[in-house]
């Protein structure tokens, strides 16, 4: 293992989006760690219009993960969905538990802001993913054929907020 044992999790601060320096920052991590190239223009329309959904990590006043996503009204069922498009922990930093306190961050923000559900994708060979996302209550709810540019399948997963009744008879 390549992490370092000295890390104390109290020593990992969060922060939300605040600034353009920051996208610099985390292309390259992002660009490292996930199959798919962003553009810079991605990153501006994630970051940009919905700050306060994306969670930085940093240790030392260097981000050492990430959390981008958004939310707004689903087209088709008109419910609140929440959306994560990247999640990133640095490789040393990883096994301290610092993508699940991401994510939960992003679940907490989405409750808060009236969410009915969150959806993600995910490759279907990366197994820790989707160990984290099924822990914190996500479930597969479709796998996608070809979904990657590397031709590999994902699945898309799903954490209810709300009963899907229950959100879908108030927006009747």
């Amino acid at each position: 293992m390549d992490q370092d044992q000295s890390i104390k999790l109290e020593d990992i601060h969060y922060t939300n989006f605040t600034d353009y320096n920051q996208i610099p920052k985390i292309m390259p991590m992002i660009d490292a760690e996930l199959s798919e190239p962003y553009s810079i223009y991605t990153y501006r329309y994630f970051l940009y219009g919905w700050p306060d959904l994306s969670i930085f990590a940093y240790y030392n006043n260097e981000i050492i993960g990430v959390v981008i996503g958004k939310l707004d009204k689903h087209n088709k069922s008109g419910r609140n969905r929440g959306y994560i498009a990247m999640i990133v922990v640095e490789k040393k930093y990883r096994r301290l538990r610092i993508g699940r306190i991401l994510a939960q961050k992003f679940i907490d923000k989405i409750k808060e802001k009236g969410g009915d559900e969150i959806v993600l994708e995910t490759e279907q060979t990366n197994h820790a993913a989707l160990r984290l996302y099924e822990s914190l209550g996500f479930a597969k709810m479709k796998r996608m054929q070809n979904y990657y540019m590397s031709g590999n399948d994902a699945f898309r997963l799903k954490l209810f907020l709300v009963d899907p009744l229950d959100s879908h008879q108030k927006s009747e």
